[in-house]
């Protein structure tokens, strides 16, 4: 198989792509980023690419299964219209590029509170984004909706704050089903999804990302 992914040099993308890196079921592994990175592997190919210009890298989207890990915070893009365009608007014309070029496979990291009609922004624009790629023609959609993610030396402060403040709770046995979830466990349900879920699309969240790692494949 042929994997793609975008948000490669997040957290959790970091981690899809290692893993895919030692899965012998992938025999190759592209890239999209905006900037150099310092991985080398022989099974890997970089693309280096303007997401705004997509005229001149859509020909590059072919492949197996497209891991969809892109998104930043408001403080990092500095408006909610720069954050639609990332965590929305190039995803999903990714995403409308791979299902042209006859990508079966698309996976898709969304938000434990993802609603299309929520009052909040954030919650709004990742539940718009789920209801955009599941009307396009994937064969499989997988879409994992996780609780707060445990990233290793986040910088990103609301996130920090907010799995110490879940820890604590769940220490005094509230909102168990939020409890925070290490981006090696995500990044590891994700593969395991394209290999025993089958065609259609999925909504996996809390718990069923765990039991998810756990099926056999």
């Amino acid at each position: 198989m042929k994997a793609l992914i975008i948000g490669a040099t997040g957290a959790t993308g970091e981690e899809v792509l290692q893993l895919i890196l030692k899965d012998e079921t992938y025999k190759q592994v592209d890239i999209f980023v905006r900037r150099e990175v310092n991985i080398k592997h022989e099974k890997l190919k970089v693309h280096i690419i303007d997401f705004d210009k997509s005229e001149d890298w859509k020909a590059l989207v072919t492949g197996d299964v497209l891991f969809s890990c892109l998104g930043t915070t408001l403080e990092a893009a500095g408006s909610k219209e720069a954050q639609w365009k990332i965590d929305y608007g190039y995803q999903y014309e990714f995403a409308k590029i791979a299902q042209d070029n006859n990508v079966n496979n698309y996976v898709l990291i969304s938000s434990s509170n993802a609603s299309a009609n929520s009052f909040f922004f954030y919650s709004k624009m990742k539940g718009q984004l789920e209801e955009a790629v599941k009307a396009l023609s994937f064969k499989k959609t997988n879409i994992f909706r996780p609780p707060i993610l445990k990233r290793e030396d986040s910088d990103r402060k609301m996130e920090v704050i907010g799995v110490k403040v879940i820890g604590f709770l769940n220490s005094l046995g509230l909102l168990r089903s939020q409890k925070p979830m290490d981006t090696k466990v995500l990044a590891k349900a994700m593969l395991k999804s394209v290999k025993v879920l089958g065609n259609g699309k999925h909504n996996i969240e809390g718990q069923n990302i765990l039991d998810l790692i756990k099926t056999n494949s």
